[in-house]
């Protein structure tokens, strides 16, 4: 395709966005009428609120009976922060990398913490680290989807269900998109601002009860910031996990959440959301097994994110260019898209490899995905054109 024949069918929905993501269709600011503004966060109505996004979230992610559930500050970071401030340091910790982010919680326990018995296990973007490796006598620290990289754990299997040690996931975009055995993780994070479209800034934490006696049982030896803090005097903060917060959140959020929740619900509930991305992430597996000029960043299909879609350009052309041509092209490819409102905001994440991040959450629709498909042939087209190479 090229630019002579620019597609006549554009997505309804431009946005693309691997974070924050596209609102479901239907979203108007209407929803949010009902919103408990100007109200204190700590009264009756307002803590009622907030415990019912806690118990329909429970509900929906069926979450065993004896895990906990809070709302804490500064998105999926922070749930994930407060996690390693308040639970590592007793055990030796293996910590995965294989993307940025994860990345960013090796940077974390290493360089803050200062933790001396660290094993980290790191692959290059589009792999795995080696899961046979990890030693669950330790405490685990994973992401399981790799957002800026498009991979993801492909299960639970290889998680020990005799561990001795905890694991902790950042699970921010897999949490409503893929199957999670929650019985294998003791510390779950995530925002909702990933698969369900919602507001950023609040984070989402899930605690087993084995967090919880760790939390009961240890005192790290660090300061603790009051942000951060999930025990008083060696006991769980129990109001936390039933509609308290620890500092003040926007109720226009939770407002947001509780609606996006409620489209959850329409759609069928988890096995919805999580079809709606898997039929979404299908219908571009469908299409790079017939376009020769691009294929998946993740090597492994059994690992390729059905949320996060990275996507590199393979033409022999393209490839033959330098790194920061490479990196040049595909942003062009991003940016012609861009100008003409089709697709918003799927360049590859800054310290990715380069080429194209599509986000294909539950928010997203098929027939946006669809729509969206033939344009990136026809950008790709231009831009080969552009090097003089014909398309």
């Amino acid at each position: 395709m090229t630019s002579s024949n620019k597609p006549n069918h554009r997505p309804e929905n431009p946005r693309f966005s691997s974070g924050p993501c596209t609102k479901y269709k239907g979203w108007s600011l209407e929803v949010l009428s009902g919103a408990l503004l100007g109200r204190n966060h700590r009264q009756t109505d307002t803590l009622g609120r907030i415990a019912e996004a806690l118990d329909r979230t429970r509900a929906l992610l069926k979450l065993p009976d004896d895990y906990r559930v809070a709302l804490v500050p500064a998105s999926d970071t922070g749930a994930v922060e407060m996690a390693l401030w308040n639970l590592l340091g007793p055990r030796g910790v293996d910590v995965l990398a294989w993307e940025a982010f994860s990345a960013d919680w090796v940077t974390d326990i290493v360089d803050e913490l200062k933790l001396s018995d660290v094993r980290v296990l790191t692959a290059p973007y589009g792999e795995l680290p080696d899961l046979g490796q990890v030693d669950f006598a330790r405490d685990v620290v994973f992401a399981w989807n790799g957002t800026t990289s498009g991979v993801r754990v492909p299960n639970a299997d290889w998680i020990s269900g005799t561990r001795e040690g905890l694991t902790i996931c950042d699970a921010t975009s897999a949490v409503f998109a893929q199957d999670i055995d929650w019985r294998k993780l003791d510390v779950t994070t995530y925002s909702w601002q990933k698969v369900l479209g919602g507001e950023a800034q609040h984070g989402m934490l899930i605690l087993s009860p084995r967090a919880v006696e760790r939390l009961e049982s240890y005192t790290p030896p660090w300061p603790m910031p009051k942000l951060f803090r999930l025990a008083d005097d060696g006991k769980l903060m129990e109001s936390v996990f039933e509609g308290s917060t620890i500092n003040t959140p926007s109720m226009l959020c939770i407002e947001d959440y509780l609606a996006a929740l409620a489209f959850a619900e329409r759609v069928g509930g988890l096995e919805g959301t999580i079809a709606r991305a898997d039929a979404n992430a299908e219908t571009i597996s469908n299409w790079v097994a017939e376009t020769p000029w691009v294929d998946f960043l993740a090597i492994d299909p059994a690992t390729r994110s059905n949320t996060s879609i990275c996507l590199k350009v393979v033409d022999p052309d393209v490839t033959a260019l330098s790194a920061d041509e490479q990196a040049a092209f595909a942003k062009r490819i991003a940016k012609r898209l861009e100008k003409e409102g089709v697709a918003f905001d799927i360049a590859s994440y800054r310290s990715a490899p380069p080429g194209l991040r599509i986000w294909t959450g539950s928010t997203v629709e098929r027939s946006d995905v669809e729509a969206l498909l033939p344009w990136l042939d026809w950008a790709f087209g231009c831009e080969k054109e552009a090097l003089g190479g014909g398309a």
